[in-house]
């Protein structure tokens, strides 16, 4: 089993599937990452199978030193020490890096770590036949060490305990896994399954979008990377106030090394006051955009 192939993944619903015959793991809020690995040699794809080698470099190295032959599939995540959970936004960072320079500098300051769910081949053995409770118990076996840079996702039996710690923690949510079920691509199943918390994050407003003389939305960052724009939750009257002060704060300078793309064909004024929001929505894309933003309330505006 070499890639390219479409990975299996998780359907969103609604409930957790109940019964003997389900496991439930952590949503561990990362990027798909497929690794095979060859006699030392380490390739790394993405969900849509791009290389991603240059982009965690030290995950292939430490990965090389598996032996013989197996296809893994798991995430690529960034732990944060202070919210005590993964953040996505953080191995966007990374995602976005290109200078290699800039990637080991990464490395040292938010180390990635390459979380592990599923064992699709071991040695010349193709195992995406077998049920999942028995490819992640071989994976347990193959890798029993939690420690290091890559480790096993545990299977939990019951679901309604899981599901209230990750809301008690802020965890981005629960899949559930039939545990009969063999690997089968893409969506084309009925038995891997995402339950997700309701995201609730506070954000940064670098600057508004102008349409037609008037403010059309407040362009958000988080962690120090764009998050898209968002303009659901403002009145008239608001944006009239947001863009008094948009126009009495404006910078001549962008706050992005790049313009993102989405915002390319925009009349833009950049604050010189970044202020704080709260916003929720629906998810993060793959793309790192928050999707169907929604404001809830906002901190001070102040010049200094």
């Amino acid at each position: 089993m070499h890639p390219p192939f479409d990975p299996m993944s998780p359907i969103l619903r609604e409930q957790l599937p109940e019964g003997t015959d389900w496991g439930y793991q952590l949503k561990w809020d990362g990027v798909r990452l497929i690794a095979h690995i060859d006699a030392g040699r380490v390739e790394l794809y993405s969900r849509k199978m791009l290389s991603k080698n240059s982009v965690y470099p030290e995950l292939a190295a430490s990965l090389s030193a598996v032996g013989g032959r197996c296809v893994l599939d798991g995430e690529a995540i960034v732990f944060d020490p202070v919210k005590q959970r993964p953040v996505f936004q953080k191995v966007l960072q990374r995602e976005r890096m290109r200078s290699p320079g800039t990637i080991s500098q990464a490395g040292s300051r938010q180390p990635v770590q390459y979380v592990l769910f599923d064992l699709l081949q071991d040695g010349s053995e193709d195992l995406s036949g077998l049920p999942y409770q028995e490819r992640h118990q071989r994976l347990l076996n193959k890798f029993p060490d939690k420690n290091g840079l890559f480790f096993v996702t545990d299977l939990y039996e019951d679901g309604e305990s899981l599901w209230k710690w990750v809301e008690e923690h802020q965890w981005e949510g629960v899949v559930s896994k039939r545990l009969t079920s063999t690997y089968r691509e893409g969506k084309k199943h009925g038995d891997w399954y995402k339950k997700k918390t309701a995201l609730q994050l506070e954000v940064m407003i670098v600057g508004v979008t102008i349409r037609e003389g008037r403010l059309a939305s407040l362009v958000m960052v988080m962690d120090g990377v764009y998050l898209g724009k968002v303009s659901l939750g403002l009145n008239e009257q608001m944006k009239r106030q947001l863009l008094d002060f948009a126009l009495a704060d404006s910078a001549r300078q962008s706050p992005f090394a790049s313009l993102p793309s989405d915002l390319r064909r925009d009349r833009l004024i950049w604050l010189q006051t970044p202020f704080a929001i709260v916003v929720t929505g629906l998810e993060i894309t793959d793309a790192g955009l928050l999707r169907h933003p929604k404001i809830v309330t906002f901190g001070p505006m102040t010049r200094q």
